[in-house]
């Protein structure tokens, strides 16, 4: 019997993407997983979309799961990860794809490797979800240290293993760029992220989408190593500079 991996997405206002998403969750080659759409208070046809979905595939691996109001990412996807029945926990965010081999392979990996913590390769994809093929190539591993300046690890990317890592240690922190911030308190807690160098994701770039925010995304990473870090203003400015040479190279 497969051990269930619990999928986590935080749904808000994804119409026009979350149709594709469920369809690369239901292609996957592993089918022991369980997809937790945590619903942040859309103001769009998102919901109606979603149910219609589950009805139509009759598929009771999908769940529902609608927070009050909109609360951001990371309290949804900390909703999630307390709705999780799985030992093992992915992410994936509701405009981006995953390659029908990527549970599969990474889980297989991440057993492998006797890890807790695994991400794997991915390529930029335009709004349409078609690859650009500038594929991002991943380290081994990453320790904390390193992944100061190395933010490779892409959150559609990542894999927990909740029989090595506390849950409550994956709890997002209720802040700007909360993924890198877990990724950190994470790694600072002793455990080493494992990297499977193969393209097993598409990270869409819509145009508007806050990452796209180049001037936001630096002001983000910039207060994560001074605020969230503690970090001294000559270790933060050492990291940052490293971070953007890498996140610029990823990008050309």
């Amino acid at each position: 019997m497969e051990e269930l991996i619990s999928i986590i997405v935080p749904v808000y206002n994804a119409e026009r993407f979350i149709t594709e998403t469920m369809d690369c969750v239901l292609a996957q080659t592993y089918s022991g997983w369980e997809l937790l759409l945590v619903e942040d208070g859309s103001s769009d046809r998102t919901v109606e979309v979603i149910e219609q979905y589950i009805g139509e595939k009759q598929e009771n691996r999908i769940r529902l799961i609608r927070q009050p109001e909109n609360m951001g990412a990371a309290r949804a996807r900390n909703r999630g990860l307390q709705e999780a029945k799985g030992r093992y926990i992915a992410y994936l965010d509701a405009d981006d794809l995953w390659m029908p081999e990527k549970l599969e392979h990474e889980l297989a990996f991440l057993k492998e490797k006797n890890a807790a913590f695994a991400f794997t390769g991915y390529e930029f994809a335009d709004e349409n979800g078609a690859g650009t093929g500038k594929i991002v190539r991943v380290p081994e591993t990453l320790t904390y240290r390193q992944a100061l300046s190395n933010t490779t690890i892409f959150t559609t990317t990542v894999m927990f293993d909740r029989a090595r890592i506390d849950s409550g240690l994956l709890e997002m922190p209720v802040i700007k760029s909360e993924d890198t911030a877990l990724w950190w308190k994470v790694l600072k807690n002793g455990y080493v992220a494992y990297g499977l160098d193969e393209n097993l994701a598409k990270y869409r770039r819509a145009g508007k989408s806050l990452s796209s925010n180049k001037l936001e995304a630096l002001r983000r990473i910039w207060n994560l190593y001074r605020k969230a870090e503690n970090l001294s203003i000559p270790s933060s400015a050492m990291h940052f500079c490293l971070w953007a040479v890498r996140a610029v190279k990823r990008r050309l």
